[in-house]
């Protein structure tokens, strides 16, 4: 039964990384305003901004509502990305991105209110089919409105009661879980309602290439200051998001660090501890640390050799005649060869502390992080030969 294959929409799968994400830090925000663990408030932010720069990217839902997809958009949540990421990273940077996230709750949340109610397809024709679309309405309005909320207390700050903030964000995370169930059932009672995956060409698998490759250069390059003392820095932060990213490929596609897998029920279990784990570490700082690194110190080292070996036994089988690879496969040998020496280089460097200076770390993976964006620049143009070759 764990190992039966399952079929979670991606709109689905971020909902529940969403809903965890807020319920555990609802739930840790008691412990919070009772003085028993600390608080990072911006990985919280950040956490939040790089889940909706994955709607964004993904699924090309912004919290404004529905935008057709395109570059720009792609762009956009990019961009969107890469602050929640520098967010998590650096302490210090803090009031451009509660601003940001003030926006997307406050008026975004009011803008899908009054798009729902005002959509022709939306509201008028969930209530008059009735059924799981009552549901749905019901899920919508108080995830919209509880948007607003959070906005409010976003706002208010320190005016407010922690205990208060907290009681929101849990309910707000809960109901964010209530609506990932209802869609689910949606997509299965309508199949037709959900929309392609596709995004400016890009699917899903690249669209999370993109990302990681987004991740990594902007670490490396803040670790090269980090390392020179010329920047703070929440370890804790990095390893909890990079632990999340990991989870939302496990659970939209069964990839993980070490390799592809079907996308089952065992799959989706450890996709939801891997997204705890991040999510506590993200907002409790050091908490994790120590274990997360050894985590992922081992992931990345038994994800390298396990794809040089897929990639490189072939060739070194005797007897048979190795094949003249065409120009675009060549360079994608030499790029996954490239990527997956660093990874185990990277991951050797997280299990023995001071091997490799931080400034060396810092362009191993930035150096990591161009291999990404290449390597997905080969498999865009590989896409595109086999789209002309089937035309």
């Amino acid at each position: 039964m764990t190992l039966k294959k399952v079929d979670i929409p991606l709109e689905v799968v971020i909902l529940l990384i969403a809903g965890m994400s807020l319920v555990v830090t609802g739930a840790l925000l008691f412990a919070v305003s009772n003085g028993l663990i600390p608080y990072y408030e911006n990985g919280f932010h950040g956490l939040l901004l790089v889940i909706i720069a994955l709607q964004t990217m993904m699924l090309g839902k912004t919290p404004f509502g529905d935008v057709r997809r395109s570059r720009t958009l792609l762009a956009a949540g990019v961009i969107v990305a890469a602050v929640g990421i520098i967010t998590c990273f650096v302490p210090t940077f803090s009031r451009f991105p509660r601003l940001l996230l003030l926006v997307c709750l406050g008026p975004g949340g009011l803008a899908l209110l009054l798009q729902m109610c005002i959509a022709r397809d939306k509201l008028r024709t969930w209530v008059r089919y009735g059924g799981i679309l009552w549901h749905l309405t019901i899920g919508c309005s108080a995830v919209y409105c509880l948007s607003m909320l959070l906005a409010v207390l976003l706002w208010k700050g320190s005016m407010i009661a922690l205990s208060v903030t907290a009681t929101a964000v849990l309910i707000y995370g809960i109901v964010v879980f209530y609506l990932a169930g209802v869609l689910r059932k949606v997509y299965r009672a309508y199949p037709g309602s959900e929309k392609s995956q596709e995004n400016a060409g890009l699917s899903l698998d690249a669209t999370m290439i993109l990302l990681t490759a987004v991740f990594m250069i902007i670490l490396g390059l803040m670790l090269i200051p980090v390392s020179l003392r010329f920047l703070p820095f929440s370890g804790s932060a990095q390893i909890g998001l990079l632990m999340v990213i990991f989870a939302v490929q496990m659970l939209a596609a069964g990839s993980t660090p070490i390799g592809p897998f079907p996308r089952s029920w065992l799959i989706i279990f450890f996709g939801f501890i891997f997204a705890a784990l991040g999510i506590i570490s993200c907002i409790v700082p050091g908490i994790l640390v120590s274990p997360l690194t050894i985590l992922v110190g081992v992931l990345n080292i038994l994800g390298g050799i396990i794809t040089l070996t897929k990639i490189c036994l072939p060739l070194l089988k005797a007897g048979k005649p190795r094949p003249v690879l065409p120009p675009v496969l060549a360079r994608l040998f030499i790029v996954q060869l490239i990527m997956n020496i660093l990874a185990i280089m990277f991951g050797t460097s997280m299990l023995i502390p001071n091997l490799v200076h931080g400034l060396v770390i810092g362009i191993i993976l930035a150096a990591n992080g161009g291999a990404i964006l290449y390597l997905l620049h080969i498999l865009v143009l590989l896409d595109k030969a086999q789209t002309v070759t089937k035309t």
